[in-house]
């Protein structure tokens, strides 16, 4: 399953605000700005910026 078209429309990066890109494989946003990874689990988004990873 992936997230709603309606959804990755609006999220954001916490810390920039920035556009996210969703990856599919393994399934993730990720800021390029920030050069952030934030993972999704059960098609929930993780977007802690303590709990993403660098890209």
């Amino acid at each position: 399953m992936t997230l709603a078209p309606e959804l990755l429309q609006i999220l954001v990066c916490p810390k920039c605000k920035g556009d996210l890109e969703y990856r599919h494989d393994p399934e993730s946003l990720v800021c390029h700005t920030c050069r952030l990874v934030y993972a999704v689990e059960d098609d929930i988004p993780i977007m802690l910026i303590d709990e993403a990873k660098p890209l």
